[in-house]
């Protein structure tokens, strides 16, 4: 039988249309079986469907507004953030229940409780501040196209996450990576980044990400890439406040900020679609 489902296509980190990334945020009643969420990820074809239903678990025993997933177009991942903050500037302006509230949270499988807050005109969502360590990746770094100075990846709490800086923003901006063959290393992200030149961005930090192995070859403006550029820059630049720009195609800025072991991420929303999909 046909269900209708409430949805939503929102470009997080942008204020604008057509800009920040993609995607689709859809209101379930209950869960659907896992191979039913991916092929409508599949459907839908951005980097990530969010995928909510009502919590039904009391705060005390560690539920939150909203039970949250996510979905590629090829399969469920562990953690999305600019798929959460278009799921919280959906909640926050269309559920009853948050009426009157700036917060809204969501209870994931295996990213714990996340929060989205209004910030001014925009959005900050609270993700996992994912930390980093020297660890080279010759058979990546072969496939990027340029040298970087250094490469950190993520341990086995958060297994996926490579970094490689490169000496300036002109670097990341030029890069043009044999993505075929980083698809053949697995499902990592591969988030090249850089200090921010003046007279280009004008962020403290640039970056693009590559996830091929995920079906998405360039992402627009990745959240849980900056959950690990965070702490990365927090570091590196001796502070824990900063400006970001993601130079894809669609391009995206952000701010950055490191507290309690949260990487909080700032930028705005704006709904392009609203309707319901039929699955």
């Amino acid at each position: 039988m046909t269900k209708a489902i409430p949805y939503w296509h929102v470009d997080a980190f942008s204020a604008v249309p057509f800009a920040g990334n993609q995607a689709a945020v859809m209101v379930l009643d209950e869960w659907l079986p896992d191979e039913e969420l991916v092929r409508i990820g599949a459907e839908n074809l951005f980097a990530e469907t969010a995928f909510v239903v009502r919590d039904t678990m009391r705060a005390e025993e560690g539920g939150a507004d909203w039970e949250l997933r996510w979905c590629t177009p090829t399969y469920e991942i562990a953690l999305c953030g600019h798929a959460t903050l278009a799921s919280g500037h959906v909640l926050l302006n269309w559920d009853e229940q948050l009426k009157g509230r700036d917060t809204v949270t969501f209870r994931t499988r295996k990213s714990g409780i996340l929060e989205v807050r209004r910030v001014g005109d925009g959005y900050e969502v609270g993700l996992p501040a994912i930390p980093t360590t020297p660890r080279a990746f010759p058979e990546a770094e072969a496939m990027l196209g340029a040298t970087p100075i250094s490469t950190y990846r993520s341990g086995a709490e958060h297994i996926g996450y490579t970094v490689f800086e490169f000496e300036n923003e002109a670097a990341i901006r030029a890069l043009n990576p044999d993505v075929r063959a980083l698809e053949m290393l697995g499902t990592d992200q591969f988030i090249c980044t850089a200090r921010g030149d003046a007279g280009e961005s004008t962020t403290d930090i640039v970056s693009r990400v590559f996830v091929p192995g995920g079906g998405v070859d360039e992402d627009s403006v990745t959240g849980s890439a900056h959950s690990v550029l965070t702490p990365y820059w927090a570091a590196k630049l001796g502070r824990d406040q900063m400006t970001a720009y993601q130079a894809s195609e669609r391009g995206g800025y952000l701010t950055l900020r490191l507290a309690d072991g949260r990487a909080w991420l700032g930028g705005p929303c704006v709904t392009v679609v609203e309707g319901t999909f039929y699955a």
